[in-house]
């Protein structure tokens, strides 16, 4: 058996998070009735010129700064032509010989060690339109064109091809997200479309130098799904290698039911596409104010804000790394945290609500943490409670279950239910020994050297106070009283 070796390349779309398309005033709202969103721009009437949007451009360069791109002060437009129904130019604007972004890099970690991915380019495009495909009556389908998504700004990044397993491609995927998401230039929601992956695929011989003949798989929408077609396509293009077949250079779909890669067509080269300058946009230049205004709007990244979490904060790694992962959580728990006087004390009580009890609570209700009925103000309020002991852990629980169904002030909630936490000794002792004469077996198993009886006893007894007496109290009391 040959010992080979992958070669993996990523092209990666990127939807522009702007409330416009690229080269006119519609709308890019996601959802909108089927052409809607559209006018004589991006449907392409004769005689409509195209206008560059401002804020597209910005996009593309925040987020080349962000991954060390060199920034092209000069930049024009290209016309690349191809034929698809959901294409109404027949042709798409873009950019060829002279993108915004050249050579840019992006660190990963995999396994615990660090790589780093060159990136080639990352320029400014359209998108598409889109066509649903539809079965009719008497078993005839048809397809049908929805124009809304046709001239939607893209951000292509184009990598060189040093992935070499299907787990790197999918850490740069993933770290790449982030990033993007951090700065706010896309949603990269892949259930929406935002984001959008083409994978290069390639196999030689661990001693060969040049590479092995390549296969396009074309637009996954997952990063489990751009994982999966690699590490499927890798098996099928080393069995064709081991059983003496060649390789053809062709483009594939990736089926994600079926978790195989299908034949689409021949990959198509520059030639084909007959690159020539677009005539209706001229050439415009950057000056070094416009990019170094753009630079210092680059916010603090994930994998610095978790190290920051871990040594500002005395989070664990887990929980630096959940509450970092995306920016709209990272702000909710900082949020949160500026409303505790003690921000050291209440940190990791703090993160633990947020990454266990209101996570739960937000994926059963298929709720983004941005739309949380738990404020951060009513969270960091909730948490002081705990921490001053006006509640237990427990009822604070209770608590947290009406404040996310009625958005309500643990407070309010605390004060209407009468769920104070008991504190008072007196109150206590007596519950205590309630519970003791009640329990004689418990009671007699605890003297008899069983010492996991106290936990059964301090149950019985924070029933007894219905959840609301001090635990570290009753267990105290208990204990004293228990042994005299």
């Amino acid at each position: 058996m040959v010992n080979y070796e992958s070669v993996i390349g990523l092209e990666v779309h990127m939807q522009i998070n702007t409330k416009s398309k690229v080269f006119c005033e519609c709308s890019t709202r996601f959802g909108s009735e089927p052409n809607l969103n559209t006018c004589i721009i991006c449907t392409s009437q004769p005689g409509a010129i195209p206008i560059l949007n401002k804020k597209a451009v910005e996009a593309v360069i925040k987020t080349g700064l962000a991954l060390s791109f060199n920034i092209n002060k000069e930049s024009i437009f290209t016309r690349k032509q191809y034929f698809y129904p959901d294409s109404p130019k027949n042709y798409q604007i873009t950019q060829s010989d002279q993108p915004l972004c050249s050579r840019g890099k992006l660190s990963i970690i995999v396994k615990g060690k660090e790589k780093i991915i060159n990136i080639t380019r990352l320029h400014l495009e359209e998108d598409t339109g889109k066509l649903v495909h539809k079965v009719g009556s008497r078993k005839l389908n048809y397809s049908l064109l929805d124009l809304n998504r046709a001239g939607v700004g893209l951000m292509e990044l184009v990598t060189e091809p040093e992935l070499r397993s299907p787990e790197e491609a999918f850490e740069f995927l993933n770290e790449l997200k982030n990033i993007v998401e951090y700065l706010e230039t896309s949603e990269c929601s892949m259930e929406e479309g935002k984001m959008r992956c083409d994978v290069n695929v390639s196999m030689r011989h661990v001693e060969q130098q040049e590479y092995g003949t390549k296969v396009e798989i074309k637009n996954i929408n997952s990063l489990s799904g751009v994982r999966n077609a690699i590490t499927y396509e890798i098996e099928r293009q080393k069995e064709i290698l081991d059983s003496g077949g060649k390789l053809i250079q062709e483009t594939r779909l990736w089926e994600a039911e079926k978790k195989i890669t299908k034949s689409m067509r021949s990959k198509e080269g520059a030639l084909d596409y007959r690159y020539f300058p677009e005539p209706d946009l001229v050439p415009f230049a950057l000056t070094n104010s416009f990019i170094e205004g753009l630079r210092k709007e680059i916010p603090e990244f994930p994998r610095a804000r978790k190290m920051r979490f871990i040594k500002d904060y005395g989070l664990t790694e887990y929980a630096a790394s959940y509450l970092a992962s995306t920016k709209v959580i990272a702000d909710y728990y900082e949020k949160a945290l500026s409303y505790m006087e003690d921000k050291k004390a209440s940190s990791e009580l703090l993160a633990n609500w947020i990454f266990t009890e209101l996570n739960a609570k937000l994926n059963v209700s298929k709720i983004f943490i941005s739309k949380s009925p738990v404020s951060c103000q009513n969270l960091a309020k909730l948490v002081s409670l705990i921490l001053d002991g006006t509640i237990s852990r427990k009822i604070a629980k209770t608590v947290f279950d009406e404040m996310f169904e009625k958005s309500s002030d643990p407070e309010k909630i605390i004060k209407e239910k009468g769920f104070t936490q008991i504190s008072d000794k007196s109150v206590i002792a007596k519950i205590c020994e309630e519970v003791i004469y009640e329990n004689s077996k418990a009671v007699s198993e605890f003297k008899s050297g069983k010492k996991k009886a106290i936990g059964a006893i301090v149950g019985l007894a924070m029933k007894k106070s219905k959840g609301q007496a001090n635990p570290q109290l009753v267990n105290k009391i208990l204990l004293e009283k228990l042994k005299t």
